[in-house]
């Protein structure tokens, strides 16, 4: 087989033996040369089984077949029965994401195939019903039986024996005497249609504008980038509700991206009050069945809403009518394994190839999309107060400088004061600190040796509550030592800061009557456990959750009134240009859990230093003031948006090997106008999961193409087989 370069099928071709370039969801440099069965109708974005080397492939027609080599020496690919097709604009967006980030487009295409069982035809289950006879002779385990068929609707024997609560013997026996009669249904049941008039709202003035003009974007079906920018319970989702209104009346599917969709129940329970039934989901948590269910059902086009994780953008959608990106500044929309990408900037790629509008909706915008915004190339709609008789909270920061507190103590007396007040009023209140665990660091009081991972250049965190040291880069644990494994000091290890395990020891010893909970990943076991905290919390079962980020994204709580902020100053900067934007999202974020009802709401931030421009933009709820700040240090600084980066990560066991491969790469860099080449230098986590690592930073002009200048750069080298270079497009970090 001869590699062929990428071209598309301009028209369909029928030929008496036709050929096609196949593409494989592999890491191979592009597609193959594949003959077909002699009148088979070819069409790029046919599914095909292609064999390679010993076994057959899934692959995807993908252009026409540029080698000469005669048909005997061709494989022949056969297409899947019934002959099943990914969309045309969702292969040009798997050729536009690997050509943008660098990957070969196999490794693109695999995203895209996430359900070989959808692609095999749909199986029928069996199911019973009601029939004409009744048997001759009743018992009250058949008339139970009986009883609970009478309502119509088509099960399983199994179903019918536990809702009737006898043995499957029972139900067969029915069977037997035509007192039910079997029926086929199809293999998995079908998504409800969203109802676009179920209940329908009334919107303030602002969101009226705001939802008049994404309606109208909708209803011409043409692409359009909006931000919709609102305050915290400004009612941004009621808004963008209209647009999926739209789509849903003009029989267009819809795609709503979440950052992390196990946190968002309350998401979910929101939108089938506002359309009659919950919208089709799309994340890692569904099992093999589910996600054949929801794969089939957006490739045939049932699933006309599909809620879903940055992997959602890949699915097979048949007419898509509109993307929304939900708090797009999430940083969990850049995916940083594998295929690197950002979501949110590849959901814009995606509409524009689809035709259709996107909405990117966040009270604390990425400065890219606010930049994109106030220069006109996104449209800007703005909602600055919140929805209803709710205002936003007042934010108060507590200076840890000039605050007494007992040594081991992270509550201040203002904040214990409030919590006090805020339980005594029946109230909530919300603690976050963004640090999983017990304590971030434990070293020894007699030498001062520090517990660190074996495997990665990080601290072990201390988890109390299961007696465990844990690495939060690679998952190592071990038990915590008796004695410091440096000097031999019995009982000298002694914990160094706080997590939110800690902090919740303090909160219970201060308050022991009060129901709290911790909201972190290690103590909620998957979303199930998650899903329940939050609801419980919105049941007011919880009077304190004390929680990391996780506690920060877009939950409603209606008794609310205390945010709590232990340690302000987490952020940090790392060497990271998106450090203090990130610190004031998230902190913002926070604070916008407060009095999103009828009470009003109280925010207190702790922090060692209060004149720091973000604690003073929080303080002073003066975003764009900040924003402002931000952009023209970006812009002096030729930073994003303003500027161009792109990280080449170096990695490998044999730590030599690595640094000497760094150098010979940046000694290799094309002069080139408007790019410069730092590093190498040692990664921030220099050495991860026993990997040494590098990095080399390029810094370019907006107008350089700086994936033309990788590809001739890297092709240049020929670096070690045991040394990886991983290339970051766009990173939003710097680990």
């Amino acid at each position: 087989m001869k590699p062929a370069a990428v071209r598309p099928v301009d028209e369909l071709l029928w030929q008496p033996a036709p050929r096609a370039g196949v593409l494989l969801p592999l890491p191979l440099s592009g597609a193959y040369d594949y003959k077909l069965p002699k009148g088979t109708l070819v069409s790029r974005g046919l599914l095909v089984s292609a064999p390679i080397g010993p076994r057959e492939q899934l692959g995807v027609v993908w252009g026409k077949a540029e080698g000469t080599v005669g048909d005997n020496r061709l494989k022949e690919a056969v297409p899947l029965e019934a002959s099943p097709a990914l969309p045309e604009k969702l292969c040009d967006l798997v050729d536009w994401v690997a050509q943008y980030t660098l990957t070969p487009p196999g490794m693109v295409l695999a995203m895209t195939l996430r359900s070989a069982r959808a692609f095999e035809p749909e199986v029928t289950r069996t199911a019973y019903v009601l029939g004409p006879q009744k048997p001759e002779r009743m018992t009250d385990a058949r008339q139970r039986v009986l009883d609970v068929a009478a309502d119509g609707l088509a099960r399983s024997v199994p179903a019918l024996a536990e809702q009737a609560g006898v043995s499957t013997a029972v139900v067969r026996g029915l069977i037997e005497r035509n007192a039910l009669v079997r029926v086929e249904l199809p293999e998995f049941e079908r998504f409800e249609v969203p109802d676009p008039d179920f209940a329908a709202i009334t919107l303030n003035e602002k969101q009226h504008e705001a939802a008049t003009h994404i309606v109208d974007d909708v209803a011409r079906a043409t692409f359009a980038a909006s931000l919709l920018d609102g305050v915290t319970g400004s009612g941004k989702t009621e808004v963008y509700f209209e647009a999926v209104s739209e789509a849903l009346r003009n029989r267009k599917q819809v795609l709503i991206l979440l950052p992390e969709i196990a946190l968002t129940v309350q998401f979910l329970d929101r939108f089938a009050e506002r359309f009659g039934c919950r919208p089709a989901e799309w994340h890692s948590d569904l099992s093999q069945k589910e996600r054949t269910r929801a794969y089939r059902a957006v490739m045939n086009g049932e699933a006309r809403v599909v809620v879903g994780a940055r992997s959602a953008l890949f699915l097979p959608f048949r007419d898509l009518g509109l993307i929304v990106v939900d708090e797009e500044h999430e940083q969990a929309y850049k995916q940083e394994e594998g295929i690197i990408y950002n979501a949110r900037d590849m959901a814009v790629v995606r509409a524009r190839i689809e035709g259709c509008p996107v909405i990117l909706a966040s009270a604390t915008p990425s400065l890219e999309s606010y930049v994109n915004a106030t220069s006109g190339r996104y449209a800007h709609l703005r909602l600055g107060t919140r929805h209803g008789s709710a205002v936003l909270p007042q934010t108060q920061l507590i200076d840890l400088r000039q605050e007494k507190t007992e040594p081991g103590s992270w509550l201040s007396p203002p904040l214990r004061e409030a919590l006090a007040a805020t339980l005594m009023s029946g109230e909530q209140a919300m603690l976050f600190l963004n640090r999983r665990g017990y304590a971030p660091l434990t070293l020894c009081q007699s030498c001062g040796h520090k517990m660190m991972c074996r495997d990665c250049a990080s601290w072990l965190v201390e988890h109390r509550y299961r007696k465990r040291l844990i690495c939060h880069q690679c998952g190592y644990e071990t038990a915590t030592p008796p004695q410091c494994p440096q000097c031999g000091t019995a009982a000298s290890l002694i914990a160094c800061g706080p997590g939110v395990e800690r902090v919740a020891e303090e909160f219970a010893a201060l308050f022991p009557q009060a129901r709290v909970a911790i909201a972190s990943s290690d103590t909620m076991h998957g979303p199930k456990e998650t899903q329940a905290a939050i609801r419980a919390m919105a049941k007011h079962e919880i009077d304190v959750l004390i929680g990391t980020q996780i506690v920060a994204k877009g939950h409603h709580f209606p008794q609310l009134t205390l945010v709590g902020v232990i340690d302000a100053d987490l952020g940090g900067s790392d060497g990271d240009v998106r450090a203090r934007e990130r610190t004031f999202q998230l902190l913002h974020q926070v604070a916008g859990r407060a009095g999103r009802a009828e009470k009003p709401g109280l925010v207190l931030i702790q922090t060692r230093n209060p004149q720091d421009s973000v604690m003073v933009a929080l303080a002073s709820a003066d975003r764009d003031t900040f924003y402002e700040q931000e952009r023209a240090l970006r812009e002096r600084a030729h930073a994003p948006p303003f500027g161009r980066l792109a990280a080449l990560i170096l990695s490998g066991l044999d730590a030599d090997q690595v640094q000497d491969a760094g150098r010979a790469l940046a000694k290799a860099a094309p002069p080139s106008r408007g790019v410069k080449v730092w590093g190498p230098t040692p990664a921030f986590y220099h050495l991860l999961r026993g990997q040494t690592r590098e990095r080399l930073l390029v810094q370019a002009e907006r107008n350089v193409d700086v994936q033309a200048y990788l590809r001739a750069w890297l092709a240049s080298v020929k670096l070690p087989n045991k040394v990886r270079v991983t290339v970051d497009v766009d990173p939003v970090s710097f680990f």
